[in-house]
Formats: structure tokens, C-alpha cells, sequence
């Protein structure tokens, strides 16, 4: 019998860590907050963080919203065009045993769309305002954290979107002067 490959078992490896953290839902209060933070990360949360630096800031804050609209198109039409073109199932549709604790808003797995969102944003946002970093910081992590959780993504899923929204992020800062997270 052939040993498996080095790609078998490393998808091997990661469908364990799906069954292993999707069961840290069963615990209500986990549940609670990986859902809210999921849902958050739907829009709703970067939608009210637009709507407050443009309330708080005024013209920069105008500058900094319009930024992150435009990376979020640019990230909307990056991540429809790769959950298509690779149509990787999720997790909960390939193995019964893991749960989708709340709906998916599409059909594919690769890459997930919240990370990818909260990481290009959260950059984008923290080169206009750095001292949201408090914030952004652990609620996109738990957003990355919460896909795998709630059943929605594998690992690689989550690791993919936050290197395509770092780069992302990176050309969006790099195109517009005046803007770095390193200033």
C-alpha cells in the first residue's frame, strides 16, 4: 500500500483541525460569540466603521471611508472570481460530522471572504487611524478564527485570505500617496 502523499496528509491534518474546532460551538457561549463576530464581519461592522471616521474625521475621515470602499470592491470581485474559478466545498458539505453553526452566504469554501475583507480593511484603516489597531486587530483575527469554527472554511482557506488581503491591502496603500501603515 502506497504512503500517502505530503498534499493527502496535509489535507488530512487540516480536515482534523475543522472536526476538532468546530466542536467548540457546542458550548453556547462560544457559539454566541463566533456567530455575532461572523455576522459582524458580513459588512456591518466595516460599514459602521466608514460611517464613524467620516462622523469622527470629518474630510480624513471621508478619504479613509472612500479607501476602504474601493478596496472592498476590489476584494468583492477577487474573492467571487476565486471561490468560482476553484469551487472548493465546505467543510460542513464534505464531512457530516462537522456543523455549520450559521448559513454561508455562498456555495464555495476558497478563499473566505470575511478574512479576506477584514484584513485588507483593518490595514487600510489602521494606515488612516492607527489607533484603531486596539480594536481591528483582535476582531479580525476572531473573524478569521470564526470561519473555521463555525464550520465555514478550512484553515488554508482562512491562511490564503489573509496573505491575498495583505497584498491587497499593500496595493491599495501603495497607490495612494500620503497613506502607510509605516509612516
Amino acid at each position: 500500500m502506497p504512503l500517502p502523499s505530503p498534499a493527502d496528509r496535509l489535507i488530512a491534518t487540516e480536515h482534523g483541525w475543522c472536526l476538532r474546532a468546530n466542536r467548540i460551538c457546542t458550548q453556547q457561549a462560544a457559539l454566541r460569540y463566533f456567530a455575532t463576530v461572523s455576522r459582524l464581519g458580513d459588512g456591518i461592522a466595516w460599514y459602521a466603521l466608514m460611517g464613524a471616521l467620516v462622523l469622527l474625521d470629518g474630510m480624513h475621515g471621508l478619504r479613509a471611508s472612500l479607501h476602504l470602499a474601493a478596496t472592498g470592491v476590489v476584494a468583492l470581485a477577487l474573492y467571487k472570481g476565486l471561490k468560482r474559478w476553484t469551487r472548493r466545498p465546505r467543510p460542513f458539505a464534505r464531512d457530516v460530522r462537522i456543523h455549520a453553526w450559521v448559513a454561508p452566504l455562498d456555495e464555495f469554501s476558497f478563499p473566505s471572504g470575511h478574512t479576506l475583507h477584514a484584513v485588507a480593511f483593518s490595514l487600510v484603516a489602521m494606515a488612516h487611524v492607527p489607533a484603531l489597531a486596539w480594536w481591528l486587530v483582535p476582531f479580525t483575527a476572531s473573524v478569521a478564527v470564526s470561519r473555521v469554527v463555525l464550520g465555514l472554511h478550512y484553515p488554508s482557506d482562512v491562511l490564503a485570505a489573509t496573505a491575498i488581503g495583505s497584498l491587497l491591502a499593500a496595493v491599495s496603500l501603495w497607490l495612494v500617496p500620503g497613506v502607510s501603515l509605516f509612516a
